[in-house]
């Protein structure tokens, strides 16, 4: 009786489970139908952005300011800036250097000292010289008052005579002795002036041991210091200087480049010019022509042609490195438009013109007012603004809002 109650009971909690395969089904159909949805909306998101609206791949013009300078030039070209004025300043004596009163950089003045050199022998015999023109002037009195003496006794000896107390001869004797100190006297006279113009010479050899400036300008370069021998002509090797320094007059200042000789017709005499100076590239000089040298350079083919600037700057330089553009002359009342885009890029309906302007990544037709057309470019007076976007080309197969991109240049 208990086996049989026990089978019992197992059976009726047999029959309270919940069978598993029945539970399994209806969970495995729902994953397969989120599987597909899935599919499905990703298929969706595929071809939606397979058949979406591409962009229009264009060529684009980025509109910036005109620059009349490359509007109006007609050759470029390349030179330095030169000093016309320019001096290595030496002395006209070999001597040594005892004093330099300059440095690099130093603006000086026409007849500033800028050295000296030693004068000790020189002043000795500025010394003896002037001793000399003493000697002399004493030699000249002593015959001055010889002179009055034998004046006074030719006049004595010659009332005498007339009296008949002096003779002939002793007349003849009184005039002797008048002439010789006459002689004398003109003697000592002149070399006074003999030994006053030694003494000019010699202050003249002083004044050349002070090296002065020969006119207004800056020192450049000192190529001198005290103790060494400086001379007008190279000697003893390279132990004697031939100049103290180097002085530039930068008022004299101008631009000197070589054109090609087959270009040279191009350029004329006042002709207008903008510089650029390698150091500053972004600032333009305004310049003209002052002279074509006449004459050529055999072996390079070039002409030099000299440049005036219209207004000095401290920032320019001698030697710098400079670039020139040679302009056509403007005509009267001509007027450059403030920006130049590509003729292609400007669409006609009627008498109407306008272009695409890329906005946003789309195009918008924006209309403009026009000048002339000049080697494939279009003036713009008005409808565009500097950094402006346009599309540069095949403007017939673009629409109002259409979205566009760069073309990349290969």
């Amino acid at each position: 009786m208990y086996k049989q109650a026990v089978a019992e009971e197992g059976e009726n909690l047999a029959a309270l489970r919940i069978g598993r395969d029945d539970e399994e089904e209806p969970r495995s159909w729902r994953r397969r139908a989120l599987k597909w949805a899935a599919a499905l909306l990703a298929a969706a998101a595929a071809l939606g952005w397979w058949l979406r609206p591409r962009p229009e791949p264009v060529r684009v013009f980025v509109v910036s300011r005109a620059d009349p300078t490359d509007r109006r030039t007609v050759l470029n070209a390349s030179g330095y800036v030169a000093a016309r004025r320019q001096a290595t300043v030496s002395s006209k004596i070999t001597a040594r250097i005892v004093e330099v009163l300059i440095e690099e950089g130093q603006q000086v003045k026409q007849g500033q000292v800028l050295a000296r050199l030693d004068d000790a022998n020189v002043r000795r015999n500025l010394e003896l010289a002037q001793a000399q023109v003493s000697e002399a002037q004493k030699q000249a009195d002593e015959a001055r008052a010889r002179l009055d003496q034998a004046r006074k006794e030719w006049r004595r000896v010659s009332r005498l005579t007339k009296e008949g107390v002096s003779t002939p001869s002793d007349l003849d004797r009184a005039k002797a002795e008048l002439d010789a100190w006459q002689a004398r006297l003109d003697a000592a006279n002149r070399a006074i002036e003999v030994a006053r113009k030694q003494v000019a010479v010699w202050e003249q050899q002083i004044e050349d041991t002070v090296i002065r400036a020969p006119f207004d300008g800056v020192v450049t370069t000192k190529n001198a210091q005290p103790g060494e021998m400086i001379s007008p002509v190279s000697a003893g090797g390279g132990y004697t200087r031939t100049g103290i320094c180097t002085i530039v007059d930068m008022a004299s200042r101008e631009i000197e480049v070589d054109v090609n000789e087959s270009y040279i017709h191009r350029v004329f005499e006042g002709q207008p010019v903008i510089a650029r100076l390698d150091a500053y590239p972004d600032w333009p000089i305004p310049g003209k022509v002052i002279a074509v040298v006449p004459t050529a350079d055999r072996q390079k083919s070039t002409i030099k042609v000299r440049i005036a600037f219209d207004k000095l700057d401290p920032r320019v330089l001698p030697e710098m490195s400079i670039r020139v553009a040679f302009l056509k002359r403007a005509k009267p009342g001509e007027k450059l438009a403030p920006f130049y885009i590509p003729a292609e890029a400007v669409g006609r309906t009627g008498g109407a013109r306008w272009v695409w302007k890329i906005v946003d990544g789309k195009v918008r037709r924006t209309p403009i007012q026009c000048g002339p057309e000049e080697d494939g470019e279009v003036g713009v007076e008005l409808g565009l603004e500097e950094g402006d976007r346009i599309v540069a080309g095949g403007l017939d197969r673009l629409r109002e809002g259409m979205r566009v991109t760069e073309r990349k240049s290969s």
